[in-house]
């Protein structure tokens, strides 16, 4: 009962968020979310017996949501004299995440006394902002990119649909293991239950995409700026070319293969450690990176899916 609860208040409050937040409250909400998770994850990490560089890990956690923050803040209100400060996506990552890995990671690790766990310390810690901070900071570039904020909608009830397909059938037909040493309550027949209700979903969202956009309004009550002359919120305009079914499967069957390695990811690294369940923060789900790891595969694989078939170019 715990775990009805849990969900109903927070679907609804998420669902709220995604459609109605401005960009600073989205860029607050999911800041904090990566700082919860990552305390969580950095929690198991200890159980391993390796003390993390905790602040060194919340710092450039932070960098990633004021970069991805920025370029977007810049991308949408350039000024008047504008120069080429348009940064994409590879800088803000590449600079702010892996050249910045061994410098914020490697220092504090020079004034340690205990130093037999040290390169363990600064590895487990780095991975866990490349793990949260930029999965999750993709986020945020998904729902004010033109075109992608469709795609934040499917990401989030895909992922739910597919866990929830999954449970239930795996409960009452699933015979066969999945995964039995990291998950040994996960079955193929879930697995298989939850790749088609993913599936489902995709052709479901793009069908009624005009729906799902018409009520999100306009930029002036959304924006902290003057509002440009176009629409971003959320936009998926109706379509004069539309997804063939085949890249509509495909990004309904990639979104949910990541999301479930994503699930036995978090299951393994927690079973490693000997741990139940990351927190306790949600009664009846544990932790919030129990609620979240698949989608921590899955935002990324959807991203990238997106951008390799030019997905905006449907959306002119």
């Amino acid at each position: 009962m715990k775990r009805v609860l849990t969900a109903l208040v927070l679907v609804p409050l998420v669902l709220l968020i995604v459609f109605k937040a401005p960009l600073w409250l989205f860029s607050v909400v999911v800041g904090l979310i990566i700082l919860l998770c990552l305390h969580e994850y950095l929690g198991i990490v200890e159980r391993y017996g390796i003390e993390p560089l905790r602040w060194p890990a919340y710092l450039l956690s932070i960098l990633v949501v004021v970069a991805t923050f920025s370029r977007i803040y810049v991308e949408l209100n350039p000024p008047v004299h504008r120069y080429d400060i348009s940064w994409p996506i590879e800088t803000v990552f590449v600079s702010s995440i892996l050249f910045l890995l061994p410098l914020i990671f490697g220092i504090p690790l020079v004034f340690r006394r205990d130093l037999r766990m040290g390169l363990a310390a600064a590895a487990g810690s780095a991975f866990g902002v490349v793990y949260i901070a930029a999965s999750l900071s993709l986020l945020m570039l998904m729902r004010w990119t033109p075109g992608l904020g469709i795609l934040v909608v499917f990401v989030l009830i895909s992922v739910w649909a597919g866990d929830i397909a999954a449970y239930y059938v795996g409960k009452t037909l699933g015979r066969h293991k999945l995964a039995p040493v990291v998950s040994p309550n996960k079955t193929w027949e879930g697995a298989i239950a939850s790749l088609l209700a993913t599936v489902g979903v995709a052709f479901a969202i793009f069908h009624f995409s005009a729906q799902i956009s018409r009520p999100f309004g306009r930029w002036p009550l959304y924006w902290l700026g003057p509002a440009p002359e176009y629409n971003y919120v959320l936009s998926f305009p109706f379509l004069h070319r539309t997804l063939s079914p085949l890249q509509i499967s495909s990004l309904g069957i990639i979104s949910n293969i990541a999301a479930q390695f994503g699930d036995l990811f978090e299951s393994a690294i927690k079973r490693g450690a000997q741990v139940k369940d990351s927190g306790s923060l949600l009664p009846g789900h544990g932790g919030i990176l129990d609620r979240i790891d698949a989608l921590l595969f899955a935002i990324p694989a959807v991203w990238y899916y997106a951008k390799l078939i030019g997905f905006t170019y449907f959306l002119q």
